[in-house]
């Protein structure tokens, strides 16, 4: 269906320089209204044209039945008929304007080629809506199920690559030319640094459990340094090596974190208070983690399709790669919220298993938790 007369009103004149698809569509409607027989082998709906007044004369096209071609030779009638098919949808088009088109088709036989010209520039507008609206979604946070939105979000892009893929050939040079632009840093707002600080304090007090957190990765931390500080615990860990405050710091000053205004009293400061289950903060960031990346991949992907020189195919292909990174940190998420496997002997047990990755009941006094910032920079 073309667009509404509200939506996308605009003009067949615009003082701004017009892009190529514009120039395309022209061209394909005069082929259309020279030669109206071409108008069942056009593989298009008019929803695929930018331009709504030339969505709305595609769509009178469709509907107005098709004139004799010997008479059409001899009068404009179709194209009266067409044009008072589309006018109440179109006000201000103007009655010349399929002379108009008619002009500025070069080559009727072309027709093919114009509507592919304005198929790819479809596909480039439909994935830039995509993707904005994934970010959009990650965003969004009145969302009661940000994450299970914005994974939904992600899979109707991959969706969409999955059925652009066949309407374009493939052809070397298949990525994107367009510089990649740098991943902003996640936002080290308050609560995230609080998370990401009790993580830390509640992996050096029960490293037993960092064993099956895998699933969490420095990259995930708003803060570096916490990130690093994490490799540290998870590398005694990994190791087999004794997890406690000093053996942290050590590991910390061997990666050469001890600089500047990280001391040790503020590793150590950070390290010696635990409250609640380290998975328990680990999902939290790895959560926030995931939403950031939303956003970066749709960043990416707008990038990619503001650039005109990016075939459609080029276009499939950088947006895949953009959302395997996105693919692959849903992964990780899906297996922090996995049950915690349990032993055959725990099955027989009359009493319930604890809550996994829940807090410590009593939860840590709000001063507790600023004086992990004391003495060691974010």
């Amino acid at each position: 269906m073309p667009p509404a007369p509200e939506e996308n009103e605009d003009s067949l004149t615009e003082p701004t320089p017009l892009r190529a698809v514009h120039f395309a569509e022209q061209a394909l409607l005069g082929a259309l209204f020279l030669e109206p027989s071409r108008t069942t082998e056009a593989d298009l709906e008019a929803e695929h044209f930018d331009n709504a007044t030339h969505a709305r004369l595609f769509a009178a096209m469709r509907t107005v039945p098709l004139p004799d071609p010997e008479k059409h030779r001899e009068n404009a009638g179709w194209l009266a008929a067409v044009y008072a098919k589309a006018r109440p949808q179109a006000p201000g088009l103007p009655h010349t304007y399929p002379h108009t088109l008619v002009q500025a088709c070069p080559q009727p036989a072309h027709a093919p080629a114009y509507a592919g010209m304005i198929r790819a520039d479809h596909a480039r507008r439909t994935l830039r809506t995509h993707a904005e609206r994934l970010a959009r979604t990650a965003d969004d946070i009145t969302l009661p199920h940000r994450v299970d939105a914005t994974v939904a979000q992600a899979d109707q892009l991959g969706n969409l690559l999955d059925q652009l893929s066949g309407q374009f050939a493939p052809h070397p040079g298949s990525l994107p030319r367009t510089p990649v632009p740098p991943v902003p840093a996640a936002q080290a707002g308050e609560e995230a640094v609080d998370d990401e600080q009790l993580l830390l304090a509640a992996a050096t007090g029960s490293p037993q459990t960092v064993q099956t957190m895998r699933w969490l990765a420095p990259s995930d931390f708003t803060v570096p340094l916490y990130g690093a500080l994490w490799g540290c615990v998870t590398g005694l860990v990994h190791r087999g090596g004794s997890v406690d405050p000093v053996t942290v710091l050590g590991e910390a000053q061997q990666a050469g974190l001890l600089t500047g205004t990280v001391t040790t009293r503020g590793v150590l400061g950070l390290l010696s208070d635990p409250h609640g289950l380290p998975d328990h903060w680990g999902e939290k960031i790895v959560r926030r983690a995931l939403l950031h990346r939303a956003h970066t991949v749709a960043d990416r992907i707008v990038v990619f399709t503001d650039d005109p020189a990016n075939t459609p195919y080029q276009l499939i292909t950088g947006c895949r790669r953009a959302l395997a990174e996105f693919a692959s940190l849903h992964t990780r998420w899906n297996r922090a919220n996995l049950p915690a496997p349990t032993s055959p002997a725990a099955h027989s047990r009359s009493t319930p298993p604890a809550i996994r990755a829940g807090p410590a009941p009593a939860p840590a006094p709000a001063a507790t938790v600023k004086q992990h910032r004391t003495g060691i920079a974010r």
